[in-house]
């Protein structure tokens, strides 16, 4: 065997793909980070009680494979069975475990260009056959084939734009598709509305749902998905044995028993978000009304990639994509108040 070249020993479709790339990570704590999405706020004081109660002595002991007493707490916050719950390493995990479950070798994944671009990256691991529906000029419904794909990644409110689709609209499309529907929530509980009951009363949908935003757990790592438990039931054939380690297991149960907390910094964040956006519109930038907690904008001139160069030098990220369909826009991630002045005179300042 030739050994002279290792990149001949990975698999084809991995080496040609391109793979993820994260939002930039500063080491600097000076930088004001409005470029992945992170609760600016702390989470609940009842998850470091619970971090704190969990004794070291029991940190040698493998977590409950099951996260069962997580699983009762997601369940009671949706009025379903604990059977119609499976908990993740973040959502993420979910996202690739749907591509492992649902999708035959020779079948296909659709999604909605642009939106979450793990996508794409998840689908080409698989080496599967890609169905985009490409969203029209303003970032709207597509009117996407519900035939198109074995499984249908949904975000809704959707990334980058932060837009959020009629139920009902996204009710008809599940219910004319061939195959599975995980309908990505991720930024859900910042919006007027949810797909919940279509995970609840659908034989084809899944709800995904994640701790990293609303909840303030994004270094942690926690998501879930609600649905039938048919499915629920495939994932756990196929998950890692110790999927979700104790310490998180016991802050997302601390986190999801405390929804004041969270809904009152989730408000926080929709207010901070409104001011936002009255304030860009005012400076000449094309803002798209958002759900989430972030903001989807234009720039005038200089643009989109000049301007997040000269915010970046000023010590502010925002998320830059470049890419036809992108490239003139820039997503914001929704901070402080203080955070939020800052980034206004910075812009203001640039004239």
């Amino acid at each position: 065997m030739n050994m002279q070249n290792p990149e001949k020993l990975i698999r084809a479709s991995v080496r040609r793909m391109q793979g993820y790339t994260p939002g930039e990570q500063p080491t600097d704590p000076a930088v004001i980070k409005l470029n992945t999405n992170e609760n600016p706020y702390p989470p609940s004081p009842r998850v470091r009680e619970a971090l704190l109660a969990a004794a070291a002595d029991t940190w040698r002991l493998y977590p409950d494979p099951l996260c069962r007493a997580l699983r009762r707490a997601i369940a009671d916050l949706h009025q379903c069975a604990p059977e119609q719950v499976f908990v993740g390493n973040g959502s993420d995990e979910i996202l690739a475990l749907c591509a492992t479950v649902f999708v035959e070798n020779d079948g296909a994944i659709g999604f909605f260009d642009p939106s979450y671009s793990l996508y794409p990256v998840l689908a080409q691991i698989r080496d599967v056959a890609i169905r985009p529906s490409a969203l029209n000029a303003d970032f709207d419904w597509p009117d996407p084939d519900p035939l198109a794909a074995d499984l249908f990644w949904l975000t809704n409110p959707n990334a980058p734009s932060g837009r959020l689709y009629d139920p009902a609209q996204v009710a008809d499309f599940c219910r004319q598709a061939r195959g599975v529907v995980a309908i990505d929530e991720a930024y859900v509980d910042f919006s007027r509305t949810n797909c919940m009951p279509l995970a609840l009363t659908l034989p084809n949908v899944l709800v995904l749902r994640s701790l990293s935003k609303s909840y303030s757990l994004a270094g942690l790592r926690a998501g879930y998905a609600v649905g039938p438990v048919a499915l629920i039931d495939a994932f756990y054939k196929v998950k890692d044995s110790y999927n979700v380690n104790r310490l998180t297991q016991a802050a997302a149960r601390a986190a999801i028993l405390d929804q004041a907390c969270m809904r009152a910094n989730v408000e926080k964040i929709q207010h901070t978000r409104q001011r936002l956006a009255a304030a860009l519109a005012g400076l000449n930038f094309k803002v798209w009304p958002s759900e989430a907690n972030f903001l989807w904008v234009r720039p005038p001139a200089p643009g989109a990639a000049r301007l997040y160069e000269l915010l970046k030098e000023r010590g502010i990220l925002v998320r830059y994509f470049s890419g036809a369909r992108t490239g003139s826009n820039l997503r914001i991630s929704i901070g402080t108040d203080a955070q939020t002045d800052r980034l206004l005179a910075e812009i203001t300042a640039m004239g």
